[in-house]
């Protein structure tokens, strides 16, 4: 064959064409991953989102003080007064790891930079270990297509672009990389190989959760499979000392970090490893006692009694909590039943539960391959290369997959790596099945080749389309859109150095001993940006703190000072977004306020501070009542006031809200730099002052006044 034809002979390897092509595709994938997620440079070269700029001062500290330093660092200019202890509260396996490829691969880079293209690199480079990991199934051509549909995933593309300095791209690369390891290490025939491969994979998954917490529903796959492996493989003698060996060497690594550290070793983390690891010896010893004829029977009576036996025990631990249990957030994604539960949880839009539309739009025709691999893997006759015991866990994967990322949109990367598994195993033996008799070569007729052609275009639109279609919204462009520290993560696709310049100003025009109140939101870029102490971030570390903040949004300013006061601040930022109409009233501006900003995010506040929506909304669940704009902290600190309403579908104006009509508001500074108020506004970000018609970003600095009579009478 043209591929088996050797091109360099290196010792005793030769490098045919075949490799070439191998590398020329893995090439291939890596470069369009890269393009698509780097899109957002056209923008600007931001960090991307929130936690990223944490990251970035962790890593720094971690760079200029040393690692002994780093664990025994107490942040005390977040979650004011109390701080937080950075280890045991991070993703320390992130910063670590980027640490070090800095001083490797840094150069004179400036750190900043190379954070902003680390989940780039890594996130691109993980094709390769796609690639590696599909090939154990069904081979080369197999993960070839996987490394490809990878590269184009759009839920794994959008929670690793540039600048998307956060846990997801760093985790999921040690995770798969950790997985390829323990698979090819029970895989492999030399027991020596196996042994290192399978030390490695133990160490490297727990790299993989000390990296991003989300990898723990790697875990349910791999338990499940571990139930599985004395049905589905022969060699007992061989399992009885990798499996435990590879539980044994996960959760110690595992427990020697803070994070996820012992509690996941002792909770339902270590549980759902150690109880498959006990089944499978004892299922194993069971089967040596049994006659043949009861070996099977047998086996099934001890796994459905573990089950039995497990769910009771997590039912009962339900009550009791004789096992530690993990936070919220990953208790919703085994019960997403669980999400309306906690406001704090729902208002973060990556939190959102998953929708049938939304599962669509992200996966797309990788739903119709993935179930062309599951009806092909079911089918003896064609799967040769998937062995029984590959064939289980990657059903077991798609699964698992599957309903893990039904709870929050955050996880759809879970479903995206199962789908790409099956769609992987579907193309490349559907392609097998149709090129088997080489119809392609010259000597072949016309009508032997265009059913093999149909099938190769066939292939190509249907990957095509979701990449170019819909124009706006399509995988490709998906990404392209600003920072969010450009456009302050609203609704607008606008690049402006609001949020940059008030960072700045902040940072030069505060004391340095200021401590800044904000939505929870906004805390990483100021504590980052400013290096300026805040009462909270983006760590949730202290759900109370933020329901104080919410609150005090929510009261009226005599009440909201005294609690600022209270918790320390001396100065509060607030945040708002919308649009200023090409028209004008008596020579004042118009503005429309949503879009993202604390205007839109009002509602949220109302939900955990477990306030009355009715009290503070209109009907239409959005537009703020008089209560809301006249009596509350967040309302006289909104330097607009609504003039009227109007329909925009029929043109009307009201001078009173009615169901379909728009508030419209112009500027009405409440507490200026010179009034005696409780808060003086001692900045307002350029976009709120500038002339050109469209999106507003408005970003504003308030004081809290010392010396109001109020409290010093």
């Amino acid at each position: 064959m043209v591929s088996q034809i050797t091109l360099v002979k290196i010792g005793t390897f030769d490098f045919k064409l075949n490799h070439l092509l191998i590398i020329g595709i893995l090439t291939l994938s890596f470069s369009i991953s890269f393009l698509i997620r780097a899109q957002s440079a056209d923008y600007g070269f931001e960090l991307n989102e929130f936690d990223p700029f944490f990251n970035f001062r962790a890593t720094e500290f971690l760079l200029n003080n040393g690692i002994s330093e780093y664990f025994d660092w107490h942040d005390d200019k977040s979650w004011y007064p109390n701080g937080r202890n950075i280890s045991a509260t991070s993703q320390v396996m992130l910063h670590i790891t980027t640490a070090l490829t800095y001083q490797i691969f840094g150069g004179g880079s400036n750190l900043y930079d190379f954070t902003i293209l680390f989940p780039v690199i890594i996130g691109s480079l993980t094709a390769v270990i796609v690639f590696a990991l599909v090939r154990i199934f069904a081979g080369t051509s197999a993960g070839l297509f996987g490394a490809l549909l990878y590269s184009i995933s759009l839920p794994i593309i959008i929670r690793g672009s540039l600048g998307w300095f956060k846990s997801e791209p760093l985790g999921i690369f040690y995770g798969l990389l950790g997985l390829y390891l323990f698979l090819s290490g029970i895989k492999s025939e030399n027991k020596k190989i196996a042994f290192l491969k399978i030390i490695s994979s133990g160490i490297v998954l727990s790299f993989s959760l000390a990296s991003w917490g989300g990898m723990q529903f790697l875990i349910i796959p791999i338990g499940i499979f571990i139930l599985a492996l004395p049905f589905v493989r022969k060699d007992h003698e061989f399992l009885i000392w990798c499996i435990p060996l590879f539980t044994g060497t996960f959760l110690l690594i595992t427990g020697m970090f803070e994070r996820p550290g012992p509690n996941f070793v002792f909770g339902l983390g270590g549980f759902s490893l150690i109880t498959p690891t006990i089944f499978m010896i004892a299922c194993i010893f069971l089967q040596k006692i049994s006659k043949e004829k009861n070996k099977l029977r047998n086996g099934l009576f001890l796994l459905v009694s573990i089950i039995i036996i497990g769910s009771v025990a997590i039912t009962v631990n339900a009550e009791s909590h004789f096992l530690p249990l993990p936070t919220f957030r990953y208790l919703n994604a085994i019960n997403p039943f669980l999400t309306t539960v906690n406001p704090l949880v729902d208002s973060v839009a990556e939190h959102a539960s998953t929708t049938i539309m939304q599962s669509f739009y992200f996966h797309s025709t990788l739903l119709i391959f993935s179930g062309i691999g599951i009806w092909i893997i079911l089918s003896k006759s064609k799967t040769e290369l998937l062995t029984n015991d590959m064939k289980s866990f990657v059903l077991i994967l798609g699964i698992t997959g599957v309903y893990v990322s039904s709870a929050f949109v955050r996880l759809e990367v879970f479903a995206s790596i199962s789908l790409i598994v099956l769609s992987s195993i579907g193309l490349s033996i559907l392609t097998k099945e149709f090129f088997k008799n080489n119809s392609l070569s010259k000597k072949s007729s016309l009508s032997n080749k265009l059913p093999k052609i149909s099938f190769f275009a066939f292939v190509i639109i249907l990957f095509l389309f979701p990449l170019t279609y819909p124009a706006g919204g399509n995988w490709v462009n998906v990404s392209d859109t600003p920072a969010t520290i450009l456009n302050g993560g609203t609704s607008f696709k606008v690049a402006t150095n609001d949020w940059l310049d008030t960072l700045e100003w902040i940072k030069l025009n505060t004391p340095k001993d200021a401590v800044i109140a904000s939505w929870w939101d906004y805390g990483y870029w100021i504590t980052t940006m400013s290096e300026r102490t805040t009462l909270a971030d983006n760590a949730t570390i202290d759900t109370q703190q933020i329901q104080k903040i919410a609150k005090i949004l929510l009261s009226n300013p005599e009440e909201a000072y005294r609690l600022l006061n209270d918790m320390g601040a001396t100065h509060i930022v607030i945040f708002i977004s919308g649009e200023k109409l090409s028209v004008e009233h008596e020579g004042k501006s118009l503005y429309i306020l949503g879009g993202g900003g604390d205007e839109s995010k009002k509602q949220w506040f109302m939900r955990i501070a477990e306030e009355p929506l009715t009290k503070y909304l209109r009907s239409d669940g959005f537009s703020g009542t008089d209560y809301f704009w006249n009596e509350t902290l967040l309302g006289k600190l909104t330097p607009f006031t609504t003039l009227a309403y109007h329909n925009f579908q029929n043109q009307q104006q009201s001078e009173t809200f009615r169901p379909g009509f728009t508030p419209i508001f112009i500027k009405d500074i409440k507490f200026d730099y010179d009034n005696d108020g409780p808060f003086k506004l001692v900045y307002a970000s350029s976009g709120f002052n500038e002339e050109r018609f469209g999106p507003m970003l408005g970003i504003f600095v308030y004081e809290i006044n010392q010396n109001y009579s109020a409290l010093n009478p």
